[in-house]
């Protein structure tokens, strides 16, 4: 491994737009190449962001011997066969979340990934997120007691439009995907795997969930309360509930910068730890620092923790009738 990591695109969509500024404060990491099924959108990518070189599939950009590790943007339906082709290629990756469309597709790329010992992380900011980092060490240090439940909401109004990709079925559209992974993961990180899943929602006419609300239930009766939607807007707020106290992260939850801690017989204490750049930056330090390294997951977002969230998303999806599937042909 070099002693700079050197980074590919692997779709240049909305999301990677936001997220390529902030490798200006990632100290030992450059955007070496960009690739895109189009040549012409993929070297506009690369000439508005100062990027070297552009590939015109996503094949080539897995054979370019100048990068190291991918963060793999395409649509949610992609994931497993791009990341696949990656791992077998050597190159290291960070997945953008939903980390893949089914849990079987997740099940294959952390076999693969394990099996080659290739480093892969889902990129869920809101782990990494300075405020999210304050909350946990807070909950660490007892401050709210044991954590018995978790609230949290994600929703936005987006009108119906069946050539979105939100409402594409077979990109992996709907609400779960886009927006039930923020409150599923945050839930899973605090509370672990959880034994049951329930759930209530509804579908647009395309097949993809518009809002679902998810009762997570533990054995020892701990639970996670959440809700995410496509239909109506939600404050895109979450709590933590302990034993003595609870903490309110105000919103948006999924990249906040202030939390407020509850506690019996105490003024509320209001904890502010601004994200830097745009708030991506500090997923790409994480995979940064660990290809670096030399390791192969992230002790703060572990592939295990994936696999957890992949499979209540399917569990979920499945109970309102939502069908997805990989695409096998995306490269």
């Amino acid at each position: 491994m070099t002693e700079e990591i050197r980074w590919g695109i692997v779709g240049p969509g909305r999301i990677a737009e936001s997220l390529v500024p902030d490798f200006a404060h990632v100290e030992g990491a450059r955007v070496t190449a960009v690739a895109s099924r189009s040549a012409q959108r993929g070297a506009d990518f690369a000439r508005r962001h100062g990027i070297g070189r552009s590939h015109g599939s996503y094949a080539e950009i897995l054979a370019d011997p100048e990068v190291d590790i991918l963060y793999l943007a395409t649509p949610h339906a992609q994931h497993e066969a791009i990341a696949l082709a990656a791992i077998a290629a050597g190159k290291a990756l960070l997945v953008e979340k939903a980390f893949t469309a089914t849990p079987e597709g997740a099940s294959a790329v952390v076999a693969a990934a394990r099996g080659a010992g290739v480093f892969v992380m889902e990129a869920m900011w809101t782990r990494f997120q300075p405020a999210v980092v304050a909350l946990r060490e807070l909950i660490a240090e007892g401050a709210i007691g044991e954590v018995r439940a978790v609230q949290a909401d994600l929703g936005v109004a987006r009108e119906y439009d069946p050539a979105d990709r939100l409402f594409a079925l077979e990109l992996g559209g709907g609400a779960l995907l886009d927006l039930g992974v923020y409150v599923v993961s945050f839930a899973q990180m605090l509370l672990g795997t959880p034994d049951t899943v329930t759930v209530a929602g509804s579908t647009f006419p395309t097949g993809v969930d518009a809002e679902a609300a998810l009762l997570l239930g533990y054995a020892d009766g701990r639970s996670a309360t959440l809700t995410c939607s496509l239909r109506y807007p939600t404050p895109g707020a979450a709590r933590v509930l302990g034993t003595r106290g609870w903490i309110d992260v105000l919103p948006r939850f999924h990249h906040p910068e202030t939390i407020v801690l509850n506690r019996a017989g105490a003024e509320p204490e209001t904890v502010t730890r601004p994200q830097t750049g745009r708030g991506y930056a500090h997923e790409l330090v994480e995979a940064t620092e660990c290809l670096r390294a030399g390791r192969t997951e992230s002790a703060v977002m572990p592939l295990a923790d994936t696999l957890a969230v992949q499979d209540v998303l399917g569990r979920a999806a499945r109970a309102l009738g939502v069908v997805h599937r990989e695409d096998p042909a995306a490269l």
